[in-house]
């Protein structure tokens, strides 16, 4: 070993200082990069094999619909094709975007004048199935938004939710982005909201993003770019205790392939399933839109592959669990083709 290395030393000073430099820069990203390869290759891993035919549907999915069923856009002709496309499928929740809120977490009454009509159209056409008032805005530090440390602005939420609920909404959905990992006003505000839908019989649904992939990288997210992107398991279990239902924001993951996708989404999935409570629904959400981005990968992101990575983390983690459902997002933007892969491959059915 030592006369490998004596001779190695001599080639290495003889060569020029061009070649040096140029060696040791490749072996520098060599070392930079096999824990980037290893990550690969486990998370395509992660995405082989079959899932079981028992990771289906539960009849606890959802779907977002966007704000064009309130507002006075959408008709009676509108309802019936909605109720056309959800005939069959696992379809329970639907998060109908009733807000935004303002900063200070009130709602204006005049961003939802036919919300009522749409509750009552869906309670008639759709029995069984109940309509979500999704509220949602941004949040302080990253945006100019809401500041969730602060009482009064999380009295005003709180406000706004009993208002949806007092329109004949079933439930109330949060979507406040991004809320960094942590965040205690948070978590207080949503036992505030906890107490009031429990008071009426109405769930409390939350949108969280991803888990950390790796131990601590929201720290490092928001120590280099100053981005809440992760939550850690932990505080994803915190918020998942104080609600009835918690759907993860499976997309915009910047996975460049369907595979690396498919094998983040399974990972995912499993993170999720290890903490949150068998009483509370765990969605997984379903890429059902098209972007091509450097945050989101078109061709990698579909309902397909979103789909058969859930189906596989299921079958490995907890196959028989009930609550358990896919959120698609989102209605505006989903394509006859996404509705059939999400009626063939997790409902099991073709129609």
């Amino acid at each position: 070993m030592r006369g490998w290395l004596r001779s190695a030393g001599i080639r290495w000073r003889g060569w020029s200082r061009r070649r040096r430099a140029v060696v040791a820069t490749g072996l520098v990203l060599a070392i930079l990069l096999l824990p980037v390869g290893a990550a690969a290759v486990a998370l395509r891993f992660e995405f082989a094999g079959d899932p079981s035919a028992e990771a289906r549907t539960r009849g606890r999915d959802a779907v977002w619909l966007g704000h064009a069923w309130v507002d006075g856009r959408k008709t009676d002709a509108d309802l019936a094709g909605l109720v056309t496309t959800l005939a069959g499928t696992g379809i329970k929740d639907l998060y109908v975007h009733t807000g935004p809120l303002e900063h200070d977490g009130s709602l204006r009454g005049e961003l939802h004048p036919r919300a009522q009509w749409f509750v009552d159209a869906v309670h008639r056409a759709l029995p069984g199935i109940r309509v979500q008032s999704w509220l949602g805005d941004v949040v302080a530090p990253e945006f100019d938004g809401l500041h969730l440390d602060e009482a009064a602005v999380r009295d005003r939420i709180t406000a706004s939710a009993t208002r949806v609920l007092d329109l004949g909404f079933d439930g109330v959905h949060l979507d406040l982005e991004p809320v960094r990992s942590g965040t205690s006003g948070y978590l207080t505000l949503l036992d505030q909201v906890r107490a009031v839908t429990a008071s009426r019989g109405a769930p409390l649904s939350v949108s969280a993003p991803q888990i950390d992939p790796l131990p601590g990288l929201h720290s490092v997210g928001i120590a280099l770019f100053d981005h809440g992107k992760w939550w850690s398991q932990r505080y994803f279990a915190d918020v998942a205790r104080r609600v009835d239902q918690v759907a993860l924001m499976s997309y915009d993951t910047a996975m460049p392939w369907g595979s690396l996708y498919g094998g983040y989404v399974a990972q995912q999935t499993a993170l999720a399933l290890e903490v949150t409570p068998a009483s509370v629904d765990l969605l997984m959400g379903l890429p059902a839109f098209w972007a091509d981005d450097p945050g989101h990968h078109g061709a990698a992101e579909t309902v397909a592959n979103a789909v058969r990575a859930i189906r596989l983390a299921l079958s490995r983690n907890d196959p028989r669990r009930p609550a358990f459902g896919v959120a698609l997002y989102v209605d505006f933007a989903a394509t006859p083709a996404d509705w059939a892969t999400y009626r063939r491959e997790w409902c099991g059915t073709s129609q």
